[in-house]
């Protein structure tokens, strides 16, 4: 099965002179393999001989040639029309369990989540036609989706929908009262359920229009739990919540979905590990298709992911498969200090920062971790000269690069414009490996969340620095950009022998980036205090015990995962105190 994919934002037919059909070999013979409709170019695939040449000759790499299985064609289940995305397969989801969805951006998990909620009709290919529900119905394949996908035609599934984006909070709800919010909206009963699993109780009674993203993300993820549904979305639940919230969020929905149908997407490995009970990985290529695999138990599902070989399918989705490595003790020289501070406090009146004296050395990662509130992103723009502490100094004037937690896109240029001073070194260790030339004739303004945070990143990294400070660079990512980051930060440390401060909540990527540690701790939005840099099992330790949470690592892969709480293994490492990977 062969199928070709066009870019048509990337598509430019005025500047290229339509190579892609000057070049064309079928087009030679005589045959219309590519023709012009609404003023681009349209590939025939049943012409196509897939000899790939107007993929490797448009200059703006618009097009694909993407040979398949031909065992998937039955089980194509949507595509939006001629040359572009098209989905194969769809979950299945369970009653009684929660499914994870486990995938890149891009292949089609949004578009399964509005057909399963029946907010879109499949075509199943058909594009060019208006399809009915017993159309799709009559050429559904998978007898499971089929039986679902019967009572959602019939009206006899109501959905509840947590979507990736949040702000609608704010845009909805604007100046109510959070508790009035709630109260308006239980329709099973379970305000106080949600309210006590979530920690609403600490903005109770302010205004939706004041919440923080870590709030909001709360209060979307209570009040589709609150819904009377039939089955359960939730879209990304972790963002903006740290360690400790994301733990209350999956244990909330564990006990929640115990009599209802939950389906979760998901880009934290750990948390998804903890809380799915069976999982669908969908694969494929950003944009132009998805394929939902059928379901997996979660530990061999996210296995198999990692090493990038889906067994049952025979499809390997990743050249080279993932690993978490223990990272050998620096040498002597390597541990010179490039930065040091003496114990520094911070008074804003309602909250105070109080961090110990510490340094930051050659050639290291310090991870910086603890919950939202407590003066992380304080102690980092102390760092960059952004803030100034009370009392306590940053020792040794250094040229620093500064990354912050939210990032703006008010700049008027191309992200071309933004790299165009760079070094040969910045080229070939950051931007290609982050795939950032391809977004080279973009504005700024147009990036989604994920590319504005690869691009702030490597700006960060492109600076000519003595240390980078780093402020949650895997938000908006997923898994696959999240460990392409992690590896790209890493080298660059490694071959600069310049640090770097990276602060961030997933447990993965810090696992992966991390030589050593600083933990914050206290009383959010009251009182922070933070110890380090430590060793990462010292500091994982200390972070882990205050959490009551255990990892141990995978015997297969060597990713961390999460005890269940109570369970023969969480009870032994706790009872030796061993709470980071036995």
């Amino acid at each position: 099965m062969r199928i070709a994919w066009i870019d048509r934002d990337r598509c430019q037919p005025k500047k290229c002179a339509l190579e892609c059909m000057k070049y064309c070999p079928m087009v030679r013979t005589g045959k219309e393999t590519v023709k012009i409709e609404d003023g681009k170019p349209v590939i025939a695939e049943e012409l196509c001989m897939g000899c790939g040449i107007c993929a490797h000759k448009c200059p703006f790499e618009a097009i694909k040639i993407i040979r398949l299985s031909d065992e998937l064609r039955e089980e194509l289940v949507h595509q939006y029309g001629p040359n572009s995305f098209r989905l194969f397969g769809l979950p299945v989801p369970v009653k009684g369990e929660v499914v994870g969805i486990l995938g890149e951006n891009g292949t089609g998990k949004t578009t399964a989540i509005n057909i399963l909620a029946g907010m879109l009709i499949p075509n199943l290919g058909f594009y060019d036609k208006k399809v009915d529900w017993d159309f799709v119905l009559e050429g559904m394949r998978s007898t499971e989706v089929r039986h679902y996908l019967r009572s959602v035609a019939n009206k006899e599934i109501r959905a509840s929908l947590k979507p990736q984006q949040i702000e609608y909070i704010i845009k909805n709800f604007g100046d109510s009262i959070v508790k009035d919010v709630i109260r308006h909206h239980d329709e099973n009963d379970l305000a106080d359920f949600v309210c006590s699993s979530m920690e609403i109780s600490s903005f109770y009674s302010r205004k939706c229009s004041n919440l923080s993203g870590g709030e909001m993300q709360r209060l979307a993820i209570a009040l589709t739990m609150l819904r009377d549904a039939d089955i359960y979305f939730f879209d990304e639940p972790t963002s903006y919540l740290d360690i400790r919230q994301r733990m209350n969020m999956a244990k909330a929905l564990s006990d929640f979905a115990k009599k209802r149908c939950v389906i979760v997407v998901e880009h934290d490995l750990a948390i998804l590990d903890f809380l799915a009970d069976t999982l669908h990985i969908v694969y494929g290529v950003r944009g132009a298709y998805g394929v939902f695999t059928k379901k997996k138990g979660t530990r061999r599902g996210i296995n198999e992911y990692l090493d990038g070989y889906l067994v049952q399918e025979n499809v390997r989705i990743r050249e080279k498969a993932i690993t978490f490595e223990k990272h050998p003790p620096r040498s002597g020289e390597e541990l010179l200090p490039v930065l040091s501070f003496t114990k520094i406090s911070k008074n804003y009146g309602d909250f105070v920062l109080e961090v110990n004296g510490g340094s930051i050395r050659r050639a290291e990662v310090v991870g910086v971790v603890g919950p939202n509130a407590i003066g992380k992103t304080t102690f980092v723009k102390i760092l960059a000269g952004v803030e100034k502490a009370d009392e306590g100094r940053v020792e040794r004037k250094v040229r620093v690069s500064y990354k912050p937690q939210y990032i703006k896109a008010d700049i008027e240029c191309s992200v071309g414009e933004l790299f165009q001073n760079v070094t040969d070194f910045i080229s070939v260790e950051v931007i290609k490996p982050l795939s950032i030339d391809k977004l080279w004739n973009r504005s700024v303004a147009s990036l989604s969340g994920g590319e504005l945070q690869i691009v702030a990143t490597a700006l960060c990294l492109s600076k000519n620095a003595d240390i980078y400070l780093i402020d949650e660079p895997s938000a908006y990512l997923d898994v696959n950009m999240r460990i392409l980051l992690a590896r790209v930060i890493r080298r660059f440390v490694e071959k600069s022998e310049k640090p770097a401060l990276v602060v961030d909540h997933d447990i993965y990527f810090i696992d992966m980036i991390a030589d050593s540690l600083m933990v914050f701790s206290g009383t959010p939005s009251v009182h922070g205090s933070a110890q380090g840099p430590m060793p990462m099992r010292e500091g994982m330790n200390l972070f882990l015990s205050e959490l009551e949470i255990t990892f141990r690592r995978d015997e297969e892969s060597g990713r961390p995962r999460v005890n269940k709480p109570g369970s023969r293994l969480d009870r032994e490492q706790k009872d030796r105190g061993e709470y980071y990977y036995v």
